[in-house]
């Protein structure tokens, strides 16, 4: 799909219109997962008054979850997604987990979920870097809209493209022997695992570490050296200070299974640290707004104005002490040494998902020579509880699910606060800041000129179809407009 930009009026120049303004629409926003749009407001002056991030599909999880068995669950919410169903499915395990009295799996059910997990964020973020935004960082944010796709990347930098395909393949087949299908499997249930590894899977793919790892540094190589190459741009484009919310071990170190619930502000100075996780929600709250479907969390004792936060790869190396394995740690004070120990600056987003890319396939490896994955107890049981909240770092950042389970085993509470909504208010700033610096007095605003606000984006590598999720009702409005754009009329259900 090539780059597509709709502006609401295209026959009212720019400093002339009904109401002494105009409004740029991107729809949809290309190279993200799900439908979204752009909105950008601007004065008289040619000036951007307002950038705003719509979601405009919605799909209702919360509400349509209710009445189902806690059992089923965790397959059912993998539906949310098709890039990232392995996150939705353990975040859903993990709470039903606690529900059926599980704190604690047994060795088997916890590597082999990490297995599954692992193989997940390695090919989400491969998918993401290559597919999606190689061809901004490739070719240029001002690059032809044709150029700006997969297939020029394939046609410029096979090898490149070949590796980006044969590592996510790598990823779906860790997921396919631990789930049991590469998409929406059903390998954790409540309270373990439902398989082993076989030994033919295992020495299969261990087979293949050596050269996947050699390809996961060239990846961060091609990342850290867009970064470094482009540093001055890197500090100014959508970089702006913020909270930030990430899982970490409970010594500090990154985990992206488990662990505890850790913010700091833009200093790093801790908001909260080690929170107790069946708690998130004496924390965090969410509020609503009439022009999105998603909802915008915040930090409850900083309120919703200054309590915003970002999550994902940036928040994940920016919160944690330290990296569990050898190479990305040291990758982790490369990072640092360039870019300081907290960054702002959305586009590091990427060097960061690059060096969670190699700490993956570091920890793929030492799992993979562990022989609990070939044998042992997968399955346990405790005593039964009413309500469970998993919580898991998913690869576009901090996924939470809660829900309440009666005595009849059906689900009567859902809430999922899921990894793009967290990000919502940081992208809104993100594409208001870009539009504000690159389309300010422009009288052309051209495809390539829009397609930065798009950049701002992707740098999050927001999943819009996850995010679309409402609280409380869903209204139906009607507007009666005159001529010159004044309501005359509103209906609503």
């Amino acid at each position: 799909m090539t780059d597509r930009a709709a502006p609401t009026d295209p026959d009212i120049p720019v400093n002339q219109s009904r109401s002494e303004s105009r409004r740029i629409e991107i729809d949809p926003i290309t190279r993200v997962e799900g439908h979204g749009k752009v909105s950008i407001h601007l004065n008289s002056a040619g000036e951007v008054d307002e950038a705003r991030l719509h979601i405009v599909e919605f799909r209702g999880f919360e509400r349509f979850i209710e009445g189902r068995l806690l059992w089923e669950v965790p397959v059912i919410v993998q539906r949310l997604c098709g890039i990232c169903p392995v996150s939705h499915h353990l975040a859903a395990a993990k709470a039903m987990d606690q529900i059926v009295g599980v704190d604690q799996l047994t060795p088997t059910a916890e590597k082999m979920r990490r297995l599954m997990h692992y193989g997940q964020v390695l090919q989400s973020h491969v998918l993401h870097f290559f597919h999606l935004s190689s061809p901004d960082l490739l070719f240029g944010f001002d690059a032809p809209a044709e150029q700006r796709n997969i297939f020029a990347v394939i046609q410029a930098y096979p090898e490149l493209a070949r590796r980006a395909v044969l590592l996510r393949k790598f990823g779906q087949d860790i997921i396919e022997v631990t789930a049991g299908k590469k998409i929406h499997g059903t390998g954790a249930i409540p309270g373990g695992i439902n398989r082993h590894l076989t030994l033919e899977e295992r020495d299969r793919l261990l087979g293949q570490i050596d050269e996947l790892t050699q390809w996961c540094r060239d990846a961060l190589k091609v990342a850290e050296n867009y970064c470094e190459q482009h540093l001055d741009m890197l500090k100014s484009f959508a970089s702006f200070e913020s909270n930030f919310l990430s899982l970490v071990r409970e010594d500090g170190a990154l985990d992206l299974y488990h662990g505890v619930l850790s913010a700091q502000d833009a200093l790093g100075h801790p908001i909260f640290a080690e929170a107790d996780l069946t708690r998130f929600n004496h924390y965090l709250h969410e509020e609503v707004k009439d022009w999105s479907y998603m909802k915008f969390p915040f930090i409850q004792s900083l309120g919703p104005e200054s309590g915003w936060y970002r999550v994902g790869p940036l928040a994940r190396i920016n919160n944690c002490k330290g990296m569990t394995t050898s190479e990305a740690d040291l990758a982790l004070k490369r990072f640092r040494a360039v870019l300081g120990k907290h960054c702002g600056h959305s586009l590091a987003y990427h060097w960061a998902r690059m060096i969670e890319v190699l700490h993956c396939i570091e920890v793929i490896a030492r799992l993979l020579e562990d022989s609990d994955l070939l044998t042992g107890e997968r399955v346990i049981k405790g005593v039964r509880r009413e309500e469970g909240i998993g919580m898991i770092e998913a690869p576009r950042g901090t996924l939470i699910h809660h829900y309440k389970v009666d005595e009849h085993d059906q689900v009567q509470f859902c809430n999922l606060i899921v990894s793009t909504t967290h990000n919502n208010t940081a992208m809104n700033r993100a594409i208001t800041m870009v539009a504000k610096q690159h389309l300010n007095g422009q009288p052309n605003l051209d495809d390539a000129l829009l397609n930065h606000v798009e950049v701002a984006v992707r740098a999050y590598d927001p999943c819009l179809s996850c995010a679309t999720h409402a609280l409380g009702q869903m209204p139906l409005q009607i507007e009666l407009l005159d001529a010159q754009g004044q309501r005359l009329q509103m209906l609503s259900r």
